[in-house]
């Protein structure tokens, strides 16, 4: 695949930071169809193939029950990669619109999604979960704590959930979503719009766009808030030396 080098130089650096991937390891990878877990399963399968610790691979999609959604190409993709591929059939689209018709849906869906995630991993033996957070969530996440909780904190590189016994990895902690999108979209991803009433239109979506604004007025904004979560230790994150793959700022800007 094109462009895989630079995908794998930011996932083996956040990989190795975190020891995020450990010998024996059975990874199930979240593919919600998008195209950050996309990227990050084909950044997994290649680095497979050559890591020190040895790991098996899976990928699961929780289908939230939207009509007309097919999931063929990525089980094409996955059967190309060598990754089994499970896809879970739900209704929790039907149980947050139509049952509960719930105003601020993205929570309740959110954590339902997790469970349900959570529990396929375990059946399929697996001990770890790698999901698609890039670079660009992870100050998100942070600004939404900050501005709509009033609280300092963010999602955490690896998380140890103890009533599951499972880990929790986020390999794509250092890769701004702009190079996520340009490998999705050279590579011919099999990228599925979401079909949720509710995408686009979200406190996330508002964050991004906010982001964007203050950072074209104030250039490197988001790497100065990564460098003080990394600086103050937040949830996990920790100073480990320059980003591989982001000499400066200024070299990731349009």
């Amino acid at each position: 695949m094109e462009n895989i080098k630079r995908i794998l130089s930011y996932t083996r650096r956040a990989v190795d930071d975190y020891d995020m991937i450990r010998d024996g390891d059975k990874i199930a990878v979240g593919v919600s169809a998008g195209k950050d877990s996309l990227t990050l399963l084909c950044a997994l399968a290649e680095l497979r193939r050559f890591y020190p610790k040895k790991f098996e691979l899976c990928a699961i999609t929780i289908d939230m029950g939207f009509e007309g959604t097919s999931f063929d190409k990525i089980a094409a993709l996955c059967e190309e990669l060598d990754v089994p591929y499970t896809v879970v059939p739900t209704e929790i689209s039907k149980i947050i619109f139509d049952v509960r018709k719930e105003k601020n849906p993205c929570s309740l869906c959110a954590k339902m999604r997790r469970g349900a995630l959570h529990t396929a991993a375990k059946e399929l033996g697996c001990n770890t979960v790698a999901l698609g957070h890039h670079f660009d969530d992870v100050v998100e996440t942070f600004m939404l704590n900050l501005f709509f909780e009033g609280r300092i904190g963010c999602f955490q590189p690896v998380t140890y959930l103890s009533r599951m016994d499972i880990r929790l990895i986020r390999p794509m902690i250092y890769m701004p979503e702009k190079d996520v999108r340009y490998f999705a979209k050279s590579a011919d991803l099999p990228v599925i719009k979401s079909s949720c009433p509710a995408d686009g239109n979200t406190q996330r979506e508002a964050m991004k766009q906010l982001l964007a604004k203050l950072d074209r007025e104030n250039k490197g904004l988001r790497y100065r808030i990564f460098g003080a979560l990394q600086r103050g230790n937040v949830d996990g994150f920790k100073e480990v030396g320059k980003m591989q793959g982001i000499k400066n700022y200024e070299d990731n800007e349009e």
